[in-house]
This record gives structure tokens, C-alpha cells and sequence, in this order.
């Protein structure tokens, strides 16, 4: 039977992950992977959490095994509102809105903002669940290029002049300010001002995705673009997934009263509410304030994991191999010389030396990239990383002598 014209246009157009599809190439235990931004299993608080869960089935099991509200538990977002306060966010409760997972509060970010052929501004790289979310609304993408401070905001003010001359004028400006996925990069305070004046000036909106943010391990921290946004600019999205268990998909978003209105309406259209019980649990662990020091360890072990990676590329790897320096998060970008092509060495040269990464060309919208990569290296183990290097190294030497 021919299905596809059943298929609506979305789905039509719609891909499988590419950082998905390379992690299948990754399950062999021999290949050490560099590839899936994953964090540490060691970091997981499982018997910890084996109390806390018998603790909330005992005290609150009848409410957590039920259906709860589309916003959230409200004792979870009251510990989100005191939680994102230390980091100079003051919102109340009922603007805070649980989800599954950040990736549910970019669709619903899309959902509620994005038509078929709108336009939205992204980093060029950028984050690939972004770039998936935006393009199955039917986006139409502009890219801005980074350095080693993040999105060039000179080029972002062509752009979006560029737009206006065409009489175009973009839902929203798409950043990952801290520890960007994929390039670890952090954008400055005097870019994040910048980015506000501009988003002033074209009136348009920002979507600040902030997964990475408390997992800085060295430098100062900057401001959030929510903190410093003085005209209800700014959606912030962020998540427990890095700081405390994936698998639990708890993750919020903060948005001005209107357009918080209209994600809690897609919200209730979409799964009516995230899981009560994961929820319940996730409340309980922030009262016992169990949450900061176990992001103050994670914190310290990927300060080790990255220092180890960083020491290793520099001693194996070729001098016209370039790659950033991240101040945390979980991600170090690589760029190879001109020339050389990220998925040819993946198949052809990585994964016979068992090792892996993510192509950096999956984080370019339009297809550029194709010299770059990403490592990430909070999963591997510090024996790992090591060996790991050096695998990757010999690699790019193999290619380099076929070329």
C-alpha cells in the first residue's frame, strides 16, 4: 500500500535524527563514543533516589499516581521559581511550566508562535533538536555565524536588516547562550545586551535555551537573557536532564503571561500533563535540597573529563586542527582543515579505529559544517577519553594520507 499521501506535510518532510541514526553505529562496546550528548551515569542518585520515591509513594502516592495539572506540580514549580531565583530569574510559580523534557518546550515554543513559511534566526551551529522543531513547523531558517563568543552580533544586525529590506520580520532569534550545543561556545554580556537592543529594534522575540547553565566548572558566569530582557522579550527554556536523570524528561519554561497562556494550551493538546509521579519525586529531592550538590559533583567531574580531553588534543592532535575551549557544559567543537569532510572520516576512517562523534554539518541547517564536529565528554570515562584521542587523532591522520 502506497502511504504517502497520507502523510501530512510535516511529516513529509520530517527526519530521523542524525545524531540518532550515528549512535546505532556506536553500540559495539569496543567503539568509544564520543558521540551522544549524554551525561555521566555515575552522577545518577539511584539509591538516593530509591528513599525518595518509597518516601513519596507513602506520603503522596494517591495524588502522584494521578493525572495532574497541564502547568506542573506545584511544589515542583515553587522549588523552580526559588531554584531559578540564585540565578537571577524572579518569576512566580505560575509562570513557570513543567515539560517533558526542554525538547517539548521548543515544539510548544513552535507550536504557538511558528506558521508554515515563518522565518526564525538561528546560530550557525546550532542546536540540532532546535533546527528539528523549527523545520516541522515548516520554518523557513536564517543562520548567524559564531566565534568563540558566540552568535556575531554585527552579522545578526545584517541579517535581520537584510529581512526588513524584504519586508520580512522573524518570529523569534533562537540562542543557546551558555555552553552552546554544539560548539561549547558562551556569548558574552556585551553580545546578550546587544541581542536585546536588536531584538528591540526589529521587534521581533528571543527563545533562550539554557540545558547546559549551571554546569559551569571555570570563568564567570553572565547573566541570563531573561534577567537582563526589560520588555517580556524573552522565552527561557530549561531542564533537570543535565543536572539531574534524563530518563525522568523534566525539564521548564518561563514566558511572558501571553504567550505562557497559549504553551499551556498546547500543552494540554499535546500530552495534557507531564508525569505527576516524576514530578512528585523531582519536588521531594529539591526540599531536601539534595539538587545543588549533586550538580557541585557533576560540575567537578566534567571539569576533570574536559581538562584530560583538552590535554589530549593538544598533545596528539595536527596543528591545523582547530577546536574550542569550553568554560562547561558537556561539548568540544572541532574543525578540521578545508578540504576534509566530518562524515567521510566518521565511516570511513572513526569507526574502523572504534571510535565516534557527531558531524558537525547536522548542526547546520543549510548544509555547511561539513569540516566540523562535535565531541562530547561527560559520558566517556576518563580512561576512555584518553584512548579515545587517540583513536580520533589516528583517524585524521589516515584521512590526511588518502587524500
Amino acid at each position: 500500500m502506497d502511504y504517502a499521501s497520507f502523510f501530512s506535510i510535516s511529516a513529509q518532510g520530517s527526519s530521523r535524527s542524525v545524531i540518532r541514526e550515528i549512535l546505532k553505529l556506536t553500540q559495539r562496546p569496543e567503539v568509544i563514543s564520543f558521540a551522544g550528548g549524554l551525561p555521566a551515569p555515575d552522577t545518577f542518585p539511584v539509591e538516593l533516589l530509591d528513599d525518595i520515591m518509597s518516601k513519596v509513594l507513602k506520603d503522596r502516592g494517591r495524588t502522584a499516581l494521578q493525572y495532574g495539572t497541564t502547568e506542573g506540580d506545584v511544589r515542583l514549580r515553587s522549588q523552580i521559581k526559588q531554584w531559578v531565583a540564585t540565578d537571577g530569574i524572579d518569576v512566580s510559580a505560575d509562570q513557570i511550566l513543567v515539560t517533558n523534557g526542554s525538547q517539548q518546550g521548543l515544539d510548544l515554543v513552535s507550536r504557538v508562535l511558528l506558521d508554515p513559511g515563518d522565518t526564525v534566526v538561528v546560530e550557525l551551529p546550532s542546536y540540532l533538536g532546535g533546527l528539528q522543531a523549527f523545520r516541522s513547523y515548516q520554518a523557513k531558517m536564517v543562520g548567524v555565524e559564531q566565534d568563540h563568543e558566540g552568535m556575531k552580533m554585527d552579522r545578526l544586525a545584517e541579517q535581520l536588516q537584510a529581512l526588513r529590506q524584504k519586508s520580512i520580520k522573524p518570529k523569534f532569534i533562537y540562542v543557546v547562550p551558555d555552553f552552546q550545543n554544539p560548539s561549547g561556545t558562551t556569548m558574552d554580556l556585551g553580545r546578550r545586551l546587544r541581542l536585546l537592543e536588536l531584538a528591540a529594534e526589529y521587534d521581533t522575540l528571543i527563545v533562550e535555551d539554557t540545558p547546559y547553565r549551571q554546569l559551569r566548572f571555570s570563568g564567570e558566569d553572565q547573566p541570563t537573557l531573561f534577567s537582563l530582557d526589560k520588555e517580556g522579550r524573552v522565552v527561557n527554556l530549561s531542564t533537570f536532564s543535565k543536572l539531574f536523570c534524563p530518563g525522568f524528561r523534566l525539564a521548564w519554561a518561563i514566558a511572558p503571561p501571553a504567550i505562557f497562556d497559549k504553551m499551556v494550551m498546547a500543552k494540554q493538546s499535546t500530552d495534557l500533563c507531564s508525569a505527576a509521579f516524576n514530578q512528585a519525586v523531582m519536588a521531594e529531592y529539591m526540599i531536601q535540597e539534595r539538587l545543588a550538590p549533586q550538580v557541585s559533583s557533576i560540575k567537578q567531574l566534567y571539569r576533570r573529563k574536559c581538562e584530560v580531553m583538552l590535554r589530549m588534543m593538544d598533545e596528539h592532535m595536527p596543528k591545523d586542527v582547530e577546536w574550542t575551549k569550553p568554560e562547561g557544559g558537556l561539548f568540544l567543537w572541532v574543525i578540521l582543515p578545508e578540504g576534509m569532510d566530518s562524515m567521510v572520516m566518521l565511516e570511513k576512517y572513526a569507526i574502523p579505529r572504534e571510535v565516534a562523534y557527531v558531524i558537525g554539518q547536522a548542526f547546520h541547517f543549510d548544509g555547511s559544517g561539513t569540516n566540523t564536529l562535535r565531541l562530547t565528554f561527560s559520558f566517556p570515562t576518563v580512561e576512555q577519553i584518553e584512548e579515545g584521542i587517540k583513536r580520533f587523532a589516528a583517524a585524521i591522520r589516515d584521512y590526511r594520507a588518502a587524500l
